[in-house]
């Protein structure tokens, strides 16, 4: 798909941008297939491929169209740097699980490789140095030791004094020979070679329930899969009889794709600064390099700051630093965090040996997303992997995991109590000026009110079907947003991502 500069700045991710659409039918009919995977993203396909590679047969199963959720609207890093993790994973989980952490994600950025290599698939992949920079001294002890744990683990770690960055800092770890590609380009090709041959991919296709029996059945809403395995591969495990909710939280983060007058400094950066922020150069081969920037990380609708400022302050760090032209585009994307840092990758519970589930990548989904595929399929197919420990989603971390599993589900609590309290006393009307928002009371009800461009009111439950938080109002992208888990709504109250399965339901006024 050519890019035409003269229809930018869009909205729009730049990798669902410059990829053609895609179009696999949903089911039609119930079948049978030796394991059902149950989402389209990277997760989900690099499981599918895995299996099938390994004799298995497969339907994935996308609720909307594949690659086209999270995995669509990356900053597309493979690398195992992932800000700094590696000390604290010696102290918290021990040398054994942090070696295997450290490996797999290494394994992770070889299997990209060696996929797209031996498929001859044109995905832009390029190996390059990823740096975690910080431009204060308050930091460099820290990265110090995040470099020598980097080191002992193997890792190609370095500590540096400088970057390719056009401005100082202080201090940054320095990972050699991690890599940048352009993961829809990457996944609608292995999506070609999963389909086919008694394997499937089927889209606009929800999951709706699973029955872990033997075999397990996959209740869609279009008809069922028998299936020996079930995957668990959406963005939040819908499936939920662990208490995820309870053990991922939510945050959002924003990117721009930009044109420099000159060349983009060559390089992946993710900062120390709170919120982080991240940059990342896209080469093509038809000349058009671009710059990623964005940040601003923060929990679903918080409301101290919008969403159109924080893509502005995107901007504004942008064009601090760099001699931009223009922004080409600008999206957002979301991501669940474990309240130890380290992904589900696994069995999806105690009660449950046929259902595995791969989430909670903390924004460094394309290493932890590809290697939660190869984890779960040696563990369908061998019945272990050398890598499953330390992703073990039954593990037990009480030092890296207690407080903020408290702090997290305590201000989801507040947030709860705040917000109904607000809307019960909130007066009952409508939003007056075009493009407008807000969460009122309406016949004793919490009401979720937007007036569009054209004047026209849509009003649906401010609800959220979840567990009951009230929604609030994305400014920047006309949507409601749950602050508690995470869940996404249209104005028009249909599901844009889980954990909600139902929309919100339409109100009268």
């Amino acid at each position: 798909m050519s890019e035409d500069p003269a229809r930018y700045p869009r909205d729009e991710s730049l990798w669902l941008a410059t990829t053609p659409p895609t179009d696999y039918d949903p089911i039609e009919d119930g079948l049978t297939v030796d394991v059902a995977v149950i989402g389209g993203g990277i997760t989900g396909l690099s499981t599918a491929i895995n299996l099938i590679e390994a004799g298995r047969t497969v339907a994935v199963v996308e609720a909307d169209r594949i690659v086209s959720g999270v995995t669509g609207h990356t900053t597309a890093k493979l690398t195992s740097l992932h800000g700094l993790i590696y000390d604290e994973l010696l102290s918290e989980f021990g040398r054994s699980e942090a070696d295997q952490y450290a490996t797999a994600n290494e394994a992770a950025i070889d299997e990209v490789e060696s996929r797209a290599a031996s498929a001859d698939i044109d995905c832009e992949f390029e190996r390059t140095a990823a740096y975690t920079y910080s431009t204060s001294t308050d930091d460099l002890d820290t990265i110090r030791a995040e470099v020598r744990a980097a080191q002992s683990l193997g890792l190609p770690a370095s500590f540096v004094e400088s970057t390719p960055l056009p401005f100082d800092v202080e201090g940054a770890v320095k990972f050699e020979e991690q890599a940048a590609f352009h993961p829809r380009k990457y996944l609608l090709a292995v999506a070609e070679q999963v389909h086919g041959d008694g394997s499937y991919v089927f889209e606009e296709t929800q999951a709706q329930d699973v029955d872990p029996g033997s075999p397990c059945t996959v209740d869609t809403e279009r008809g069922s899969i028998t299936a020996d395995d079930v995957v668990i591969a959406t963005h939040f495990p819908f499936f939920d009889r662990a208490g995820y909710f309870s053990r991922m939280h939510p945050h959002m983060a924003y990117l721009l794709a930009v044109q420099l007058s000159e060349s983009p400094p060559e390089g992946m950066y993710y900062s120390t600064n709170t919120p982080a922020d991240t940059i990342r150069h896209r080469r093509t081969v038809d000349g058009q390099d671009m710059l990623l920037v964005g940040g601003q990380s923060h929990k679903p609708g918080e409301k101290d700051i919008s969403t159109k400022e924080r893509y502005r302050r995107c901007e504004a760090f942008a064009r601090e630093y760099f001699p931009v032209e223009s922004v080409e585009y600008r999206w957002s994307t979301m991501d669940y965090s474990t309240v130890d840092g380290v992904p589900f990758i696994g069995q999806i519970d105690p009660f449950t040996d046929s259902v595995y589930v791969g989430a909670g990548f903390s924004g460094w989904g394309m290493t932890g997303g590809t290697a939660a595929g190869m984890i779960i399929s040696d563990l369908i197919v061998d019945g272990s992997s050398p890598w499953a420990e330390v992703f073990d989603p039954q593990r037990l971390t009480p030092g890296a995991s207690t407080k903020e599993f408290v702090t997290e589900n305590a201000e989801v609590g507040v947030d709860f109590l705040k917000d109904w309290a607000a809307t019960v006393l909130s007066p009952d009307e409508v939003p007056v000026d075009l493009n407008e928002a807000s969460v009122t009371r309406h016949d004793g009800r919490p009401v979720g009110i937007f007036r569009d461009g054209d004047g026209s009111v849509h009003a649906v439950s401010a609800i959220c079907p979840h567990m009951g938080c009230l929604v609030r109002w994305n400014d920047a992208e006309r949507t409601w947003d749950c602050p508690c888990h995470g869940s996404r709504f249209d104005y028009d109250g249909d599901v844009i991502s889980g954990p909600a399965l139902d929309g919100l339901e339409s109100r009268e006024l």
